[in-house]
């Protein structure tokens, strides 16, 4: 598994397929037993100005203040989805606890799903490369993506297969933010810097600690896996902030 290369963003931009959805096992601790909690143009969803963006992902109306959720197009956008809430989400993520890719680094479903999907070619115009690059590629945003599409809020989750370009999403969208909230995508470097261009790593929060850690469930992590970690605040770039409205 690498590491995106540190590369100015303009030319990073174009090396999302071969540093797509990055993740390292080196950081961060399994959580064996974790608490019980109560593209470029206008057919490009996540690159697309916020007006044009059709379908979206998840921070609750009613639970807003770490965003910037002021003109968000995705407020709207959620209205027509299912309500759905952050602890739904969650559960189908971490009902994927245990997913493990081939030998190869690749051949989940959430591969297959990516692969299979509008958004490839999209980001395939936009990256270069073919849809069989992503067999094999680095998981973790794909597995976000995925779980967003099962749980029928993928338009306010948003969906890639490169961490950097979907953190701009939530960004462009006035959806980003500093606060760990149930359900919030969250994006690591692991250098702990706060540029999104040094963006290794992805996935959601499940709760916070209140000790300068969190709780998340993210794939392509620990030995290949969706995996609960814990992981120090210190490495978060910042939070992407789906809508919740369940």
């Amino acid at each position: 598994m690498g590491k995106h290369r540190r590369i100015s963003p303009a030319k990073k931009r174009h090396m999302a397929r071969v540093a797509i959805g990055v993740s390292l096992a080196v950081t961060g601790s399994a959580v064996m037993t974790p608490p019980a909690l109560a593209g470029t143009g206008a057919q490009n969803p996540l690159n697309a100005p916020a007006a044009e963006v059709p379908q979206l992902s998840w921070v609750s109306a009613a639970n807003s203040a770490p965003a910037k959720t002021s003109g968000s197009p995705l407020l709207s956008i959620a209205e027509g989805l299912p309500k759905v809430s952050a602890r739904q989400l969650l559960a189908i993520a971490k009902e994927q606890i245990g997913v493990k890719e081939n030998s190869s680094g690749g051949g989940t479903k959430f591969h297959s799903w990516y692969m299979s999907s509008p958004r490839v070619k999209e980001t395939i115009a936009r990256d270069g490369g073919n849809v069989r690059g992503y067999a094999n590629a680095p998981w973790c945003d794909m597995f976000v993506s995925w779980v967003g599409e099962q749980a029928g809020i993928r338009p306010v989750v948003g969906w890639d297969a490169y961490t950097v370009t979907h953190a701009e999403w939530f960004k462009n969208n006035k959806r980003w933010g500093t606060k760990a909230e149930p359900g919030a995508v969250v994006f690591f470097d692991w250098n702990g810097g706060d540029s999104v261009y040094g963006i290794d790593h992805v996935g959601f929060v499940e709760h916070d600690n209140g000790d300068g850690t969190i709780i998340t469930v993210e794939g392509n992590t620990g030995n290949g896996e969706v995996e609960q970690r814990i992981r120090p605040k210190s490495q978060v770039v910042g939070y992407g902030y789906p809508v919740y409205l369940g």
